[in-house]
Order: C-alpha cells, then structure tokens, then sequence
C-alpha cells in the first residue's frame, strides 16, 4: 500500500495555472489531494509549455489520456506516450487559437508486479529522497542539459545558463516528435519518498532546501506547502506543482508521531 499527496500553485505571478497533476486516475491543477494507492498505478505531473497556445488544455489532456493507461510488465509506455502526444498535436491543429499547445509530463508507473517505471518527457522532474538525501531519477529534456551533457558547458555554466528554459520537443509539439524517456528503477523502501514536481518548484529551490524541509516532523502535505511557498520566497515566477509518494506504513507512523 502506497500513500500519495499532491498540489498545485498558480503562484504569485501567472493569473492562471498551465500545471496539472494526477493521483489515481483524478486530474487536477488547484487544490490539494492525498489518497492510498494499491499498484498497479501511475502518479503524474503536467506542466502546459508558457508562451505556447492552451498550455492548461494540453497539461490536462495529457493527463486524462494518461489516466487511461494501465501499467503492465507487457505495457510499451514509449507508444502510449507518443499517441497521447500525437492526439494533442491533432487537437491542436484543429481547434482555434491552439496550434502548438504544448506540455511536459513527468510519472511514476507502478505495475501489477510492484516494478517501478519513471516516463519523462521535459523538464519536470522525478526525485527519489532516500536516507535524507535527495537524487533526481529523471533527466532534463532540454537545451541545456544537453550542451552539459555533451560537455560543451560545465555544471556551474548549466545552473546560470540564459537558455535554461528552452526545452526539447514536448507532447504536443507540431515540429518534431517527442523522445519519451522510460527508466525501470528500484522499488520503494520504507522511509524513501518519490517526488514529482514541475520547474517552478525544481528552478527556486537548493539540494540543501529540498532535504531540510523534506526532514521536517511534520505530515507530507505540509511539507509540501512549505516547499511550495519557499519556491515563491526565491523569487519562482512559475506556476508549481508537486507530488509525493511513499509506502503507507512509513507515512503513518511520521504522521502519528507529529498527531
């Protein structure tokens, strides 16, 4: 048994929320939700590209469509994800004022046999907070992380790079197929938390203010809220999104412990 939680922000900037996030099979981009999860399940986070047409349309498209999938050890997530990219790049070109629309999308699939699969394409991002230490699963799809990875910049130069947010081809995309990125990982221990959040929370806050905060004593839907409005402190212009996941036992006896 799993425990999950999640919210979304508009922010202090944008008048209007592009992010959406997904917990067993609800789609939502306000509020908070917390539910137990049995697997198999997939847990996801949206974030409607800015700048591109009904960003907030294809945030949640994807994520309805997505919501439809059944994780299997026979399921091909790469061809689930691109006819989910595909079916929004259609109902782009066919609608008015919706060309182009776009979005990230960032999940974690738990199939019927408890295998862990992270499905990324974008720069939202998947953490795994083991120990107290926190580790990003995930790989940036974007401009940047590749000129880093193919050592044209160095770390220090990728963290202050003007072109941070220039993204590769994301579901939706008129110009060019996405690459979805499938990574089978590890299962969850007890006291490891998966976190999945878009790059308004991931672009504001340190290595050292995710593990603070995370550590606190305090329920997870809290410690989300606090991530959120540090995020907002450090100056995120961004709407933000994140979940968290965790076994059940583990988040009971934290929750108990603080009741």
């Amino acid at each position: 048994m799993y425990y999950c939680c999640g919210m979304s922000d508009t922010g202090s900037v944008r008048d209007h929320n592009e992010d959406a996030f997904m917990i067993n099979k609800t789609v939502m981009n306000t509020s908070q939700l917390e539910s137990s999860l049995q697997y198999p399940f997939i847990i996801a986070v949206a974030d409607g590209v800015a700048g591109e047409a009904k960003g907030e349309v294809a945030s949640k498209m994807a994520l309805k469509m997505l919501s439809g999938v059944r994780p299997s050890g026979k399921t091909d997530y790469r061809k689930k994800v691109l006819n989910i990219h595909r079916k929004i790049r259609k109902y782009g070109i066919t609608h008015e004022r919706s060309e182009n629309m776009q979005t990230t999308l960032c999940a974690l699939a738990v199939d019927e046999k408890g295998g862990h699969y992270v499905i990324n394409v974008g720069d939202s991002r998947l953490y795994r907070v083991r120990c107290g230490s926190i580790r990003q699963i995930s790989t940036d799809q974007s401009l940047v992380q590749m000129l880093y990875g193919d050592k044209h910049i160095s770390f220090e130069e990728k963290l202050k790079h003007k072109n941070s947010h220039v993204i590769l081809p994301v579901l939706g995309n008129t110009s060019a197929d996405p690459e979805p990125q499938i990574i089978p990982i590890e299962p969850l221990e007890y006291g490891d938390i998966i976190l999945i959040c878009s790059d308004g929370l991931s672009d504001y806050l340190t290595r050292g203010e995710f593990e603070e905060i995370l550590a606190l004593p305090l329920k997870l839907p809290k410690r989300l809220s606090i991530l959120t409005q540090t995020a907002i402190k450090n100056g995120s212009p961004d709407n933000i999104t994140v979940l968290a996941v965790s076994l059940y036992e583990d988040v009971s006896e934290r929750q108990s412990s603080v009741g």
